[in-house]
C-alpha cells in the first residue's frame, strides 16, 4: 500500500485517544533499530514503549513465541500451565524476602489497579498517596493515583486520592542555606499535608522509585528508605511500581534497592515482557493469605497466560545469564558523560539525571529564571527524529521538556555515541535557527 493512502486510511479508521501520532510510519523493528516507510534507520532511544529491555525482535524470545504459541498459548484463567509456574519460580528468587508470591497481567495500568485494591481489601482502608508526578496508568483506579496526566476534562476520581510533593529537585522550593536539595523538610511538610487531609483511612503510598513519565526524577539516596519508614508509622503499605525501572535497567534488578527497601507489594510490566504484554504483581504470603481469608477477587481474560509468561521466564534467564543491569551501569555511564557535555555546550539543557539507562535532560527557556523550554525541548526532539534518532519528550505542566533517553539495554557502545552525536546535531540545527 503506497504511504499515502495509508495516512488517509489510519486517519479515517484509527482513533485519536489524545496522543499526537509520530510524523513517521514504522515498517519494521529489531534490536536497537527501527526503520521507517522509506527504508530510513531509525535509532531507537526509548525501547518502544519503554518495554523492549532486551531489543526489538531478540531472537531468543521470537524463539520462545514460536515454540509455546504452537503448543500453549491461552486457556482458562484458574488453570495451572507450566510457563505461569517457572515464571513465578524464578521471578521470586529475584525478589527480596519476604517477597514471593506473584500472579502475571498484561498492563502497567492492570498491575496497578490490582495492586490498590489488594492494599484496600488487606488493610479495609480506603486513602491511597502517590506522587504529585506520579504515572501509574490511567484506568480508573491508577489514573485516580496519577497526578502528571489525564486528569484533566475526565472523570471524577476514585474517593480518597491524596498527593504528595514529588521529589525535583532541580524545581523543588525547598532549599537549605547553601542552596542545595532540603529534601528532609519538604518530606515532612508533605506528610504533614497528608495527616490534615485524611479521614483516617490510611491504606497504602503508591510509588515509582523514580519517576519516569514525570520526567525521571530520582529521589536522593536515602528518601525511599525514610518514605518506607513514614509509611510503617501509619501502618500504610508500600506499593512499588517499577514498570519502567525494573527487571535491571538503572543498574539494579529492582530500583528500590539502592535505598535498601522492600514494599509490601511490587509491579512490574514493561521491561518484563520486553515489549509483549506482561506485567506481574508480587507480595509477601502473609499479604497473600489474608486477601484469601477476605476472598480477594482478581480475574481477567489473560490472567497467568502461558505464552507471555514463557516469554517473561526467557527474559528473567538472559538478564541473569548475561548480567543485564552491569551493562545498563556501563552503557549508562557512557550516556551520562555525554549527555553532560552536550549540557556544557547548550544553555538550554538545565539538568541532567537519571540511572543505569535511564536518562533524562531537562530542557529550559532561559538559564537565569529556568523557566520551562517544552516548545523547544519538541522541535529538538522532531529534528533528532528527522536525523535517525527516537528520542521521547516528554512536557508536563511545571517543567521543562524534558527528554527521556531509554535505549535497549542491549545497545553498544558505538550506537551510543552515535545517538548523541545526532542529539548534538539536532541541537546546534536547531538553536542555529529563528525559533
Amino acid at each position: 500500500m503506497q504511504i499515502g493512502k495509508l495516512w488517509d486510511k489510519a486517519y479515517e479508521y484509527l482513533m485519536n485517544t489524545g496522543v499526537p501520532y509520530s510524523p513517521v510510519i514504522i515498517t519494521k523493528a529489531l534490536g536497537t533499530k527501527l526503520w521507517d516507510e522509506e527504508g530510513r534507520e531509525i535509532l531507537d532511544f526509548t525501547s518502544g514503549q519503554m518495554s523492549s529491555l532486551l531489543g526489538h525482535s531478540n531472537p531468543e524470545i521470537v524463539d520462545v513465541v514460536r515454540e509455546n504459541i504452537a503448543e500453549l498459548d491461552h486457556v482458562l484463567s484458574n488453570m495451572i500451565t507450566p510457563p505461569v509456574v517457572a515464571l513465578a519460580e524464578r521471578l521470586a528468587r529475584f525478589l527480596p524476602a519476604p517477597l514471593e508470591k506473584s500472579f502475571f497481567l498484561n498492563t502497567g495500568s492492570e498491575t496497578t489497579e490490582a495492586a490498590l485494591k489488594m492494599a484496600k481489601v488487606f488493610t479495609g482502608r480506603f486513602e491511597i498517596i502517590a506522587f504529585s508526578a506520579s504515572y501509574h496508568g490511567l484506568t480508573q483506579g491508577s489514573g485516580s493515583a496519577t497526578y502528571s496526566a489525564g486528569r484533566k476534562n475526565g472523570v471524577p476520581p476514585t474517593p480518597g486520592m491524596l498527593a504528595f510533593p514529588a521529589p525535583y529537585d532541580y524545581r523543588s522550593p525547598f532549599r537549605k542555606s547553601n542552596g542545595s536539595y532540603d529534601w528532609e523538610t519538604e518530606l515532612e511538610f508533605g506528610w504533614s499535608m497528608i495527616d490534615s487531609q485524611s479521614v483516617g483511612s490510611l491504606a497504602a503510598f503508591i510509588m515509582e522509585p523514580i519517576l519516569s513519565t514525570g520526567g525521571v526524577l530520582v529521589p536522593p539516596k536515602g528518601y525511599l528508605k525514610r518514605m518506607a519508614k513514614e509509611c510503617r508509622k501509619r501502618d500504610m503499605l508500600v506499593i512499588m511500581d517499577e514498570a519502567q525501572t525494573g527487571v535491571g535497567r538503572t543498574g539494579k534488578m529492582f530500583a528500590f534497592e539502592d535505598d535498601e527497601i522492600v514494599p509490601d507489594i511490587l509491579c512490574l510490566s514493561k521491561t518484563l515482557g520486553c515489549g509483549l504484554p506482561l506485567g506481574s504483581v508480587s507480595t509477601t504470603r502473609k499479604i497473600a493469605n489474608g486477601l484469601s481469608r477476605s476472598n480477594f477477587l482478581w480475574l481477567t481474560t489473560h490472567l497467568n497466560d502461558p505464552l507471555t509468561a514463557a516469554v517473561g521466564n526467557k527474559v528473567l534467564e538472559i538478564v541473569e545469564r548475561d548480567d543485564i543491569a552491569k551493562r545498563a551501569v556501563e552503557r549508562g555511564e557512557q550516556l551520562r558523560v555525554g549527555l553532560e557535555s552536550l549540557q556544557k555546550k547548550y544553555w538550554c539543557i538545565g539538568d541532567v539525571r537519571g540511572r543505569g539507562l535511564l536518562q533524562a535532560i531537562e530542557i529550559i527557556s532561559d538559564s537565569r529564571t529556568k523557566a520551562p523550554g517544552p516548545d523547544l525541548g519538541q522541535r529538538v526532539s522532531d529534528r533528532a527524529l528527522e536525523l535517525g534518532l527516537s528520542c521521547n519528550v516528554v512536557n508536563l505542566p511545571g517543567m521543562g521538556g524534558v527528554f527521556r533517553l531509554a535505549p535497549p539495554v542491549t545497545v553498544t557502545a558505538y550506537e551510543i555515541s552515535n545517538g548523541l552525536r545526532i542529539l548534538d546535531r539536532a541541537f546546534r540545527d536547531i538553536l542555529s535557527s529563528p525559533w
